[in-house]
């Protein structure tokens, strides 16, 4: 993977007041930590950085940091987080992580579906992703731009694990047994139709006695002269 250069600023201060300063002036706040050295507050230009994120690398491209202002001036880094504004979505912060060239580091990688199912594709059915990334352990140079899941044979109710995936020079360090996609069968929703009344059938009036039903006229003066009797 070919490391990508991103130049930086040394921040001596910190603080909201001063993050939000930083990004009025085009910058957002980031800080560099890792390979036993202390944390370091930055800054990085926006300009300067959206083009690296939109690599094919994406997130786990390799970064040569140039900072402006530190001790020491370029190391390599990988991004390990990026928050973004939840409207906006501009960057609020960026965590980078110092690597060494020579020791493996643990990524989150791309899932990459390849084909499309015979069960899809004849049988009506729904490919689910369940998984839409994987962790991988590996040496910088060997990060993944991917992990390539191939489709073509999948049938309505089969399933890819983890454990099936393989990708070169690298180890897939989630659990093999959790599921990266299954192929299940279409919804079917049945039409309730209404009952048919049968011919000649008529609906049946209330039944006589029933609590509010009205007397028949006369009927309630004959009873009372009885009971006169």
């Amino acid at each position: 993977m070919a490391t990508v250069e991103l130049k930086a600023t040394a921040r001596t201060e910190t603080g909201k007041g001063v993050a939000r300063k930083t990004r009025r002036e085009g910058s957002f706040p980031a800080v560099l930590y890792g390979e036993g050295k202390e944390s370091q507050a930055i800054s990085v230009d926006y300009n300067d950085f959206y083009p690296v994120i939109r690599t094919a690398a994406g997130e786990n491209v390799i970064l040569e940091l140039k900072i402006d202002g530190a001790k020491e001036g370029s190391c390599k880094a990988i991004i390990r987080d990026i928050q973004y504004h939840p409207v906006r979505r501009d960057i609020l912060h960026a965590d980078f992580q110092h690597i060494s060239m020579t020791k493996e580091i643990t990524v989150n990688v791309p899932i990459e579906i390849v084909g499309e199912a015979v069960g899809v594709k004849t049988g009506g059915g729904i490919l689910e992703v369940i998984l839409w990334e994987v962790e991988v352990e590996c040496l910088p140079v060997n990060i993944p731009d991917g992990v390539k899941v191939i489709v073509d044979d999948l049938e309505i109710g089969n399933s890819v694990q983890v454990g099936d995936l393989t990708v070169e020079n690298a180890r897939i360090v989630t659990d093999p047994e959790s599921t990266v996609i299954t192929i299940v069968a279409p919804t079917v929703v049945e039409e309730v139709k209404p009952e048919a009344v049968e011919e000649g059938e008529e609906e049946k009036p209330a039944e006589e006695g029933a609590e509010g039903e009205k007397e028949e006229p006369g009927k309630a003066e004959d009873t009372e002269k009885k009971a006169e009797k």
